[in-house]
């Protein structure tokens, strides 16, 4: 992994624009919207939190990355814009209120949006890294953090660049001061991991072998990562040691992006970005997830809206649990019931 050139001139520039930088703590003090709590489908799924009602209904942006900061406290999460653009979401857990920051690429004659499908994101102390697919890692020093007419911009430094073809399409931080990334692909496409140095240098490429891979974190038992089954489709966990994961049908939310690991509490976080069906959630590392009627899930589907986006006729979802610790199978079929 190369470092690109630092932007530190145009950072400073446009800092000095706008009466100079106001870093991270102005941002959590200021957080303008509010965080409900909710319901998501899924088996794993333990906790779930909405967006505001604009945040929900907006197809111009489209959540993506998650990470958590230290503590456990705060949340970020990225977006990106179909007009061209990315922003990142600081949500504090404990007020339930969240904001919104720009990501800027600063320029000579000022800033212009930092154009990046953002499908991952990891934090890591006073830093952002933002996952730009072909392009590799943009960096992000949180201290750059600058007050515009239009809101809080945050500028981005450096680019952290594959020596060799790798889709960054999710990151997440990784043991000591290292970084992991993945690929999301197709069941033709590589699905491919990379170890690496925040800073940069030489990187430790392995398979991870998941189609359609969203999210991945390391953490004590192994590796976990996330799985989508288009729009409607409830998504899969895989967990487990590297080389032989299991994967959890049905574990999670449709839509499943990103996946992050809150290590102060020892639980999963990911998000889901579906417009009406865009939740942050956390969700349970064991294995062995209760399982739940079909009644229930398709009934507290239909109270979160789901019904605006034209949910088919039957919701169906038929789950294989991982195999016991004893060899056999547990299974369980969720069912299906018509929607009127």
């Amino acid at each position: 992994m190369t470092r690109t050139d630092d932007l530190g001139d145009e950072v400073e520039a446009l800092a000095a624009r706008h009466g100079g930088r106001v870093g991270l703590t102005p941002v959590l003090t200021d957080l303008d919207r509010r965080l409900r709590r909710s319901w998501a489908p899924g088996l794993a799924v333990r906790r779930a939190w909405a967006w505001d009602r604009h945040d929900q209904a907006d197809r111009g942006w489209w959540p993506q990355g998650i990470s958590v900061a230290t503590g456990g406290r705060y949340l970020a999460v990225s977006w990106y814009a179909t007009a061209g653009g990315s922003r990142v979401s600081f949500v504090d857990l404990r007020r339930r209120r969240y904001g919104h920051v720009l990501l800027v690429l600063p320029t000579s004659e000022g800033h212009e949006p930092l154009r990046v499908h953002a499908g991952g994101l990891a934090w890591t102390d006073r830093h952002l890294y933002v996952a730009a697919t072909g392009k590799g890692l943009w960096v992000c020093r949180l201290d750059d953090v600058v007050r515009t007419d239009g809101g809080y911009v945050l500028p981005a430094r450096h680019r952290l660049s594959p020596s060799e073809d790798f889709r960054f399409s999710f990151v997440s931080p990784d043991a000591g001061s290292r970084l992991l990334a993945g690929e999301y692909g197709g069941a033709r496409q590589t699905h491919r991991l990379l170890s690496f140095s925040a800073d940069g240098g030489p990187a430790e490429l392995a398979e991870h072998g998941v189609v359609r891979a969203q999210g991945i974190v390391r953490t004590g038992d192994g590796l976990h990562l996330t799985a989508s089954h288009g729009p409607w489709g409830l998504g899969s966990l895989w967990s487990g040691p590297a080389g032989s994961l299991r994967e959890r049908r049905f574990a999670l939310p449709m839509g499943v992006e990103d996946l992050a690991y809150d290590a102060s509490r020892d639980r999963l976080w990911t998000v889901t970005e579906h417009p009406w069906r865009r939740w942050l959630v956390t969700a349970r590392l064991s294995l062995h997830s209760p399982i739940v009627g079909v009644a229930s899930v398709t009934r507290r589907v239909r109270w979160q809206g789901v019904r605006r986006e034209g949910i088919p006729g039957v919701f169906r979802a038929a789950a294989t649990q991982p195999a016991c610790p004893d060899g056999g199978a547990q299974q369980a079929r969720i069912g299906e019931r018509r929607l009127s």
